[in-house]
This record gives C-alpha cells, structure tokens and sequence, in this order.
C-alpha cells in the first residue's frame, strides 16, 4: 500500500519511516508534518491509507481526519504516543472517519521490534478490509437449534465501523431509560480501548452501557459492547459468547458474524442497523436478517462519515429504511415500543 505519514515530531516520523520501509508490501508515499500540510497534500495525492498524529500545531489529527473525510477521503489510522492517555482523542477521531489507532512505535531496543509488529499488524488489518468483497460467513461451530428459555423480546443489533462512536452517541441519547429492548452494539475498535469506548458511552444515555462477557443474556435497559479480538455472537442458548472462527475476516469482531448468529438463534424480533463505515462488513448480514421477515436500518450518506457499510447494504437493497443519524434513534424507539406492545 502507498501510505503517508502525518506527524511534526522528527524522531515519531524516523521511527513510522523505518517500519514501512522495512516492509516490502509498502511504500512511504508522502510526510506531512501537522494537520494543515496533510489536508493539502491529500487532496492533491490521496494515498491508500494515512498514518495519523493526534496532537500537532495548527490542526490536530481530529481536524485533519474530518477534512480529509469530507474532501479527499481514504483509510486514516491514528498513530499517537499513548492510545489510552487519548482515549478521548480517539474516539473523536474514530468519529470523523479513523478507522483504528495504534501506539506510536519507538526506535530504542528492545520495544523497537515488538511496536513495528503492532503498527504492521494494524496496517495488515485494514489492508484485508479495503480490500475483502467477500461475504464474511460464521463458524459451522453453532448447531441448529435452540431451546425454549428464550424469552420472545425484540434485539437492536447494531454494526459501526470508522464514524462510529460519534454516531453511536447520537443513537444511544435519543433512547429513553425506559427503551424496552437489549441493544447489542458490533464497533470496530482495538480491544484495548473497549473499556473506554463503553465507559464513554455510558456517559452519552440513560441506559447502562456495558462489555459484553461470555454469559450474558440481552436484556432491556442495556446495552452491550463488543470488546477483544474475538467475534461476538449469540449461542443456541440465547446467550452472548466469543468465538476465534472465521479466522479471515478483516475486522475482529465482525458485525457480519454477529448478525448472522442472532438470525439463527434469537427466538424474538430483530431490528439490525448499519451505521458509517469502511468496508462491506455487515451488508450481507443485515441483508440476511431483511430477507428473514426482520426490520433493517442504515444511516444515509449524507450523515455518513464514511459512506461505506451503509453503501454496501444499499446496494444489497439490505435495509427497510434509510434514514439520516438523527432520526435513527427515534426510528428505534418507535419500533421497540410498538413491538413491545405486540408481545404484551
């Protein structure tokens, strides 16, 4: 992949330099050193993917990110000194258009070696989602059956890729804390920061925003965050769990695997819902669940910060509706409660 790189500290864009460098798949296509210089030099040569600073003069890597999504967009992936010291950063960006974020690698022995993998290995990831049409499929693991002691609620499962906490907020604070069903919630995001991510959420609604554990069974007034390097799924009995398989999907977890294991053993109704995104991960699943009798949603792109996902369930002719971010919210609301009223 050509990749540019955006940092003004000399030493960071030494260390990013000879990481990609020692890769033959990649090639360093430009350097840019603040947020200002890399808006400009994407626009006038867009790379496959960009490596990303948070914190510059002039324009920091959020600004920089949003630009770039809205004038010249490509694959931005956040390269900072200290993930978890920014997490709020992160997640800013995450909701302009970034795609992932990664510790920024270091030069001294011997943490030089262990930080190029982790930054190559993030590169490799998202190289596979740009480049995987495929339609991703589950484990064979699931045998198919379920048992009775699922009670017949209705289960808001939502996929959200780049752009996706920002508008995960928007969603999550427009439900009322007497929203009467479970919300499962697929985010790409490193499971390092899951934790945050769901903390952050907890604080943007009225409903408990939790990670979702091995175990656990949905249930109205929370929500639950896919976290780890696993995929998260629904067993034969009604529960969450993780799971390894599929080994080649771009993203760990995938929406596409989750939404496919509630389709096969949630014994209620559904509602699944696309948000922005890179990538076609959860456009087959949504559409799996509308050709099944279930309502299906996807954000518009005009409210899209990456028109990617969504596009691709659109093209599936996927989603019952296509609404734009704020009225998602109250779309669901009114679903959930005219459902609930049927299984009273």
């Amino acid at each position: 992949m050509r990749i540019a790189l955006v940092n003004d500290l000399p030493l960071a864009v030494e260390a990013v330099r000879r990481v990609l460098l020692g890769s033959s798949e990649h090639e360093l296509a430009w350097v840019a050193y603040d947020g200002v210089e890399a808006v400009a030099r994407c626009a006038q040569d867009t790379p496959d993917l960009i490596l990303m600073d948070l914190l510059m003069p002039d324009m920091d890597g959020v600004e920089a990110t949003r630009r770039i999504m809205a004038n010249s967009p490509c694959a931005i992936l956040i390269v900072t000194a200290d993930v978890s010291d920014n997490s709020s950063k992160v997640f800013e960006a995450m909701g302009a258009g970034a795609l992932d974020a990664v510790n920024t690698p270091v030069l001294e022995f011997p943490d030089a070696s262990k930080s190029a993998r982790a930054l190559l290995g993030k590169i490799d990831t998202i190289e596979r989602l740009l480049g995987n049409g495929n339609v991703t499929r589950s484990s064979a693991r699931f045998q198919e059956t379920a048992t009775n002691s699922q009670t017949p609620d209705c289960l808001i499962a939502i996929g959200a890729s780049a752009g996706g906490p920002a508008a995960l907020a928007t969603i999550l604070g427009a439900l009322p804390s007497s929203f009467p069903a479970p919300l499962v919630i697929v985010q790409h995001v490193d499971g390092q920061f899951a934790q945050g991510l769901a903390t952050w959420l907890d604080h943007q609604t009225p409903l408990q925003v939790v990670l979702a554990q091995d175990g656990m069974r949905p249930q109205a007034g929370s929500v639950f965050l896919a976290g780890g390097d696993n995929h998260l799924v629904l067993n034969q009995n009604g529960r969450l769990a993780h799971t390894r398989h599929p080994l080649n999907c771009g993203y760990r977890p995938s929406i596409d695997v989750f939404f496919e294991s509630i389709d096969r053993f949630w014994r209620g109704d559904l509602i699944g819902v696309l948000l922005t995104g890179m990538g076609r991960d959860g456009a087959a699943g949504l559409r799996r669940l509308r050709m099944h009798g279930y309502h299906t949603l996807a954000q518009d792109q005009a409210t899209s910060a990456v028109y990617g996902m969504p596009k691709a369930a659109a093209e599936l002719a996927a989603a019952s509706e296509i609404l734009s971010l704020t009225k998602i919210g109250p779309r669901l609301a009114a679903l959930a409660d005219q459902k609930h009223r049927v299984y009273a």
